[in-house]
């Protein structure tokens, strides 16, 4: 644990000092808070005092940024020629799997928490929800662990960082996008299987205070999936040569 530890700490520092954690936290927060606060929201105009508009959409914001966060995780390891270096010191290759799965997931929740006066604000104008507004951050975190490690196994494919970013935005259409659409134009049991894999739906659900099992087994279990793939990736990698 101390060596996923210590990859996870090498990876958010690397993020700072390249000044990529910075851009991506501004980015983030100006998309989401100008499609809250200014176009769109239902916070003023409507006067509801809650952030449903901000969850929907920073669950579309993070779809594009954590692929960009996760795009060089591997693949520029495999460029540089240091994957190798750092599989011979007593590395695992689960280790430096989950190590940057980690150090990608921490700056995810850094943003996520940046969003924090959001919540203040609100608190002071009016009556908020505490409980949906838990839910829905719950929400987020649940639908970013999930997309971090479609990112990572992306990433653990090629050597070109744009190749792992567009993949992983392949890979996330379809479980954001693509199986809800499925979903809707079927039914019965294909139609409840394509509903069962699309993510909006299980987020939805989560964000909506409903806190089923199914739900957080789902996000787990894809996550799990993402992971084991990328380790699998690394070790056919090794055992080609």
């Amino acid at each position: 644990m101390y060596t996923i530890w210590i990859i996870a700490k090498r990876e958010l520092a690397t993020f700072f000092d390249s000044l990529i954690a910075y851009m991506i936290l501004v980015l983030f927060l100006g998309f989401s808070g100008f499609f809250t606060w200014l176009y769109g929201n239902d916070i003023f105009l409507v006067g509801q005092t809650n952030l449903r508009v901000f969850f929907n959409i920073a669950s579309w914001t993070l779809f594009f940024f954590i692929p960009a966060i996760t795009m060089k995780m591997l693949a520029e390891e495999k460029k540089t020629g240091t994957l190798e270096l750092l599989l011979t010191k007593a590395v695992t290759n689960r280790q430096l799997i989950i190590g940057k799965f980690l150090g990608s997931l921490l700056l995810v929740c850094i943003a996520l928490v940046a969003t924090l006066p959001y919540v203040i604000t609100l608190a002071n104008i009016g009556n908020l929800d505490n409980g949906g507004t838990l839910c829905g951050y719950l929400g987020l975190f649940l639908m970013s662990v999930t997309y971090t490690a479609i990112g990572i196994f992306a990433s653990s494919i090629t050597n070109n960082q744009i190749v792992a970013f567009m993949f992983a935005l392949f890979i996330g259409l379809f479980f954001h996008i693509i199986f809800g659409v499925l979903a809707n134009n079927f039914t019965g049991a294909i139609g409840q299987l394509f509903d069962t894999l699309n993510v909006q739906s299980h987020f939805e659900s989560v964000s909506r205070g409903v806190i089923d099992s199914k739900n957080i087994v789902y996000f787990l279990s894809v996550t799990v999936l993402g992971l084991f793939l990328a380790e699998r990736t690394l070790v056919q990698r090794h055992l080609s040569k």
